[in-house]
């Protein structure tokens, strides 16, 4: 049997201590499934460089100069058979993984994260399972409950009310930031169940990522 390659990154970050980082940490805890095959400084270079490497998966930085994350991830979705793209930040501000996910990230994480978090988050998006950090998911629901209309709650409990009990369950769970894995360890269900359910639940809310079926089953849970 043929061993898979590895998974290819591209790392981007205006910051170069940061980029070096972040290499030694995603091939650290990635233990040879995963290599940085490049770097860029800004989400105009990132966008060159997707086009010219084809990296498996973007580690996307947000405030950055000439073009930020969201908009490079916004452009980068665009492309023709695009890479996955995880947003990364060392801020947990309120409205960006809103953002992320409207743009198409297909997860949200802290340049705090566990290094084998990290890593296991470069594989889950790669396998089209996503990733959220729970804190990240805390910070949403602050967000969330702050900013909403009152519509756009109606709106998401009428998405959630089509929903079968076990899909409730795989929903709130994303919600918490919990992985594919962990979801399943949880509810005593297979990964590839897990993924049934989820794959369900993003046809019926209309959604194609991981942080935006958090994003409405959060709304639909405010008060």
């Amino acid at each position: 049997m043929m061993e898979e390659p590895p998974i290819r990154v591209l790392v981007v970050d205006d910051h170069p201590i940061v980029i070096n980082g972040l290499t030694q940490v995603i091939e650290g805890g990635g233990k040879g499934r995963i290599i940085v095959s490049g770097t860029a400084a800004n989400g105009l270079e990132a966008i060159d460089a997707v086009k010219r490497d084809r990296p498996d998966v973007v580690l996307m930085d947000i405030d950055m100069p000439k073009l930020d994350g969201i908009e490079a991830t916004r452009r980068i979705m665009q492309m023709s058979d695009p890479p996955e793209v995880i947003v990364i930040t060392a801020l947990d501000h309120d409205d960006q993984s809103l953002r992320a996910g409207a743009a198409g990230a297909s997860g949200f994480l802290l340049k705090s994260e566990d290094p084998q978090r990290l890593a296991a988050a470069i594989e889950d998006v790669f396998r089209g399972n996503g990733a959220l950090s729970p804190r990240i998911a805390k910070q949403m629901l602050i967000s969330l409950g702050r900013a909403s209309a009152n519509s756009a709650v109606r709106e998401a409990r009428q998405l959630c009310a089509q929903l079968t009990e076990r899909e409730q369950d795989v929903a709130g769970l994303v919600a918490e930031g919990l992985g594919n894995r962990e979801i399943g360890e949880r509810l005593f269900l297979s990964e590839s169940t897990v993924k049934t359910h989820l794959s369900g639940i993003q046809q019926k809310f209309g959604v194609d990522n991981r942080v935006l079926v958090a994003v409405t089953f959060t709304l639909a849970r405010l008060a």
